[in-house]
């Protein structure tokens, strides 16, 4: 039997899964700012504050979950909760931290729903649409500085955006990201990384292949059930789960797969999209809970919270699974260079990826006239420059749209 100590990376007693859930509910309802502001408070609190954690320890978890896809603040909150607490700590961590901004977004898509069609909706809609342009603007001037900081990734990027605007939809998606890991292992060189502890995780590796096993299976086997059964809840969750599976390098580059996923079949309009995307901004915890948003507005049915809560199981399964199939594995893993050569690759075309959603459905749907423009540079400017907070901007565009509407 393995030690607190050795579990968790220092001397400190484990947290249960009650505490764990009940202090992620608390980052959940706090936690502004976006992924790497998320990163922050996790470190603050459960390394410096709680001392749950070793610096060590920490780094590892938050270097395994940027390299699985999916949502790494999210992913590095269910690894802490696994090191506390096993499989239940991990279900609260997720439920604590996710639980508040899937509520706040799922209650807004209420609202927009009820007020459709009426001529103050018009104004702040078309606010949150503008400042999806600045948000994502803002991603892709980050992504881009961090994960194409040479000429061979700004080209995977340039190259990756080209096929998806050529070739839209979720298999052009899917070939970018492979071919940009492909162009990584051939062309690219990465650094080893540095020696220290592995991070000690409280899972046999029975689990660890079963999850797998499971992640495999559903990504396989969804589509085909989806095919064979016309129920549109099955066609829900494949796409969700598969657009779980997919999304490398964070909650801004889910707006691709997302938008290819619900806005060409019908299931929910461009204009309601954006507005969502932007009310995302405004409230704390994950970017992926615009999923429960999107479930929620949704046609046809399931919609409302029942629709919510589907799609926002779906996405976060494949991180679940995903986490707890790779953790025992990690520090073996971490070290092959062909791995982290592809990752390169693959994180340089995803800010193609982005860059492609930038120009649509983002910028196309979100700025129409010069005032549009404008407002849109505006935003940019308190997101980028004066770094005001996300949910102050979307509440000063949202105003701003609402004037231009009235004027």
């Amino acid at each position: 039997m393995e030690s607190n100590e050795a579990i968790s990376g220092t001397g400190s007693q484990k947290l249960s899964a009650i505490q764990v859930f009940s202090t992620f509910l608390r980052l959940g309802l706090t936690s502004f700012g976006g992924p790497v502001a998320h990163l922050g408070y996790f470190r603050e609190e459960f390394v410096n504050r709680r001392k749950c954690l070793s610096e060590d320890s920490y780094a590892d978890m938050v270097a395994l979950c940027q390299f699985l896809p999916g949502p790494a603040s999210s992913q590095v909150g269910m690894g802490i909760g696994i090191s506390q607490a096993g499989i239940r700590g991990a279900v609260a961590a997720w439920t604590g931290f996710t639980l508040p901004s899937a509520s706040a977004l799922i209650l807004f898509a209420y609202g927009v729903t009820a007020l459709q069609g009426r001529a103050a909706q018009v104004g702040w809609l078309h606010g949150l649409k503008v400042v999806a342009v600045a948000v994502v603007a803002q991603a892709i001037w980050g992504m881009a500085k961090s994960l194409c900081p040479d000429r061979l990734r700004g080209s995977v990027a340039i190259l990756a955006a080209a096929l998806m605007l050529a070739w839209p939809g979720s298999w052009g998606q899917i070939v970018a990201i492979l071919l940009g890991g492909l162009f990584g292992v051939i062309f690219l060189k990465a650094e080893t990384p540095p020696e220290h502890a592995s991070l000690p995780i409280p899972l046999g590796h029975a689990v660890a292949l079963s999850c797998l096993s499971l992640f495999a299976l559903l990504l396989i086997g969804l589509p085909i059930l989806a095919g064979l059964v016309p129920n549109h809840a099955v066609a829900l969750f494949n796409s969700f789960y598969r657009t779980g599976s997919l999304v490398f390098g964070g909650g801004h580059v889910v707006l691709p797969l997302l938008q290819a996923a619900v806005v060409p079949p019908g299931w929910v309009s461009k204009d309601l999209f954006l507005a969502g995307y932007g009310a995302a901004q405004a409230v704390p915890g994950p970017l992926f809970t615009v999923s429960a948003y999107l479930g929620a507005v949704m046609q046809p049915g399931p919609t409302g919270w029942a629709g919510g809560i589907l799609c926002l199981f779906a996405i976060f399964l494949p991180s679940f699974l995903l986490l707890l199939g790779i953790l025992p594995y990690w520090e073996k893993l971490r070290r092959i260079h062909t791995v982290r050569c592809a990752l390169m690759g693959v994180n340089a075309a995803v800010v193609g990826l982005l860059l492609a959603a930038f120009y649509n459905p983002v910028l196309t749907g979100g700025i129409l006239s010069p005032k549009d423009f404008i407002l849109g540079l505006i935003a940019f400017g308190l997101l980028a420059l004066w770094k005001i907070p996300p949910w102050l901007v979307v509440a000063v565009t949202a105003l701003g749209g609402v004037v231009m509407a009235a004027g």
